[in-house]
């Protein structure tokens, strides 16, 4: 009788844990910000992701740097950052070698140079 009970309470606890992940659980929630800055926001995204080939001198064939804020801010208004880094095209497509940003990063990036690219 105890058998039953200890096995009526693991099926009952394995059910409750189980879930189904589809591609959009497993993506970062959306990050809403008031307003988004190079320094608060923009730059650790260049960091973790661009700095390994956008670095001073550029490496592995990335045509400039993205060490400053005129870099990255010359690169959204001049160089196409924010198509290479939306693009799903695997040939362009931003980090080079790596997955695609995360589209909640991307999403600042767009909304950094929808309010005017502010430094602070």
């Amino acid at each position: 009788m105890k058998f039953k009970y200890l096995l009526c309470f693991a099926s009952l606890f394995c059910s409750t844990n189980c879930s189904y992940n589809s591609e959009d659980d497993l993506t970062e929630d959306a990050i809403v910000e008031e307003f988004v800055t190079y320094n608060d926001n923009i730059k650790s995204i260049i960091d973790t992701n661009c700095i390994f080939c956008h670095s001073s001198p550029p490496v592995n064939g990335a045509p400039m740097s993205l060490i400053t804020y005129n870099d990255v801010k010359d690169a959204v208004e001049n160089r196409d950052l924010i198509g290479r880094i939306s693009t799903t095209d695997a040939g362009f497509v931003m980090p080079f070698g790596g997955p695609r940003l995360p589209q909640n990063l991307i999403d600042l990036v767009i909304q950094w140079e929808q309010e005017g690219l502010l430094e602070n």
